[in-house]
């Protein structure tokens, strides 16, 4: 063996040396690609999983959203409604102030001549048994009690 032959089983050596170091990178390289891979398919589910729960939560708001408009809308009809009552209730308040005073003194004197009626039949009752004056002389509302 020459030294010509000798050179090319040594760099042969080599070159067989570095095919299985570069078949050894390449396999570490293909399950690292094949765990990269699996990673990022589970990533994508969970991100699937998180958007469609996130819809989800969009739809909810939206849908309390519109109740809320319609809410919103039937308290404006309400309030207008509300707005219409009042101005009728004042328009109603004043006639009823307007029919108050005019009417409401005779009421009042025909009611308190009504009562002097009969509180002086009550006394005259009374004075012929002797305990009705009393009793009521007793009920006489803002009065102070007769001594008998």
């Amino acid at each position: 063996m020459n030294a010509g032959q000798l050179a090319a089983l040594i760099a042969a050596a080599f070159f067989a040396i570095g095919v299985c170091a570069a078949v050894y990178v390449l396999l570490r390289l293909a399950r690292l690609i094949t765990q990269a891979s699996t990673v990022l398919t589970g990533y994508s589910d969970a991100s699937q999983a998180l958007i469609d729960r996130a819809q989800a939560a969009v739809d909810r708001a939206d849908e309390q959203l519109a109740r809320t408009g319609a809410l919103t809308e039937s308290v404006e009809a309400v309030s207008a409604s509300m707005s219409d009552l009042s101005e009728q209730v004042s328009a109603v308040a004043g006639s009823a102030r307007m029919i108050a005073n005019g009417l409401g003194a005779p009421v009042l004197r025909f009611a308190a001549a009504g009562y002097g009626v009969r509180r002086a039949f009550a006394l005259r009752r009374g004075s012929r048994t002797g305990v009705a004056d009393r009793a009521v002389r007793r009920e006489l509302p803002g009065r102070d009690r007769v001594r008998s």
